[in-house]
């Protein structure tokens, strides 16, 4: 009789034990299911990727510029951005302060999300368009103010995009 009970406790314990992991299972699921479902709802001309060095505060003052301007930021810490700029196309004199991706096309550096929103609105056939350096009067530095000269690259070589 007591091997019966001995087994009984056993068993209810591991019941409980399954029940319990397969709770705790459900849980985590459902605190990872929001982050999920707002990406997944974000058109994918608001979805931006940002790489940028983690110790450049203009990227994250941009970062949080785009957010405000109704951008799904991801960022991503990459010391060497500048080599993936040149790989993806940027041309290595136009390198801006981070590389971003929206929507298919490569964003290099503070671009003002107005000239973005043209740029995946009007998609032309570029690979993307950049802004070099770190300009004073763009937005992730004292704001936009003044003329942005940004340039459009591609397979076509580079050209002005936007002098605004």
């Amino acid at each position: 009789m007591n091997s019966k009970l001995t087994l009984g406790a056993a068993a209810a314990l591991t019941a409980a034990g399954i029940i319990g992991f397969a709770t705790f299972g459900m849980a985590e699921n459902d605190k990872t299911a929001p982050a999920d479902t707002v990406a997944s709802t974000v058109p994918a001309d608001r979805q931006m990727t940002i790489w940028r060095d983690p110790s450049c505060g203009c990227c994250d003052a941009y970062a949080d510029y785009a957010e405000e301007n109704g951008y799904h930021v991801t960022r991503i810490d990459d010391r060497d951005f500048d080599k993936r700029s040149v790989e993806v196309g940027v041309p290595e004199q136009g390198l801006g302060c981070h590389l971003a991706e929206v929507d298919g096309y490569y964003v290099s550096g503070l671009v003002p999300v107005e000239i973005i929103q043209r740029l995946t609105s009007e998609r032309p056939e570029v690979t993307g368009i950049t802004l070099p350096g770190m300009p004073q009067n763009a937005p992730g530095m004292a704001g936009k103010s003044g003329t942005l000269k940004t340039y459009a690259f591609g397979e076509d070589g580079v050209a002005v995009y936007s002098n605004e």
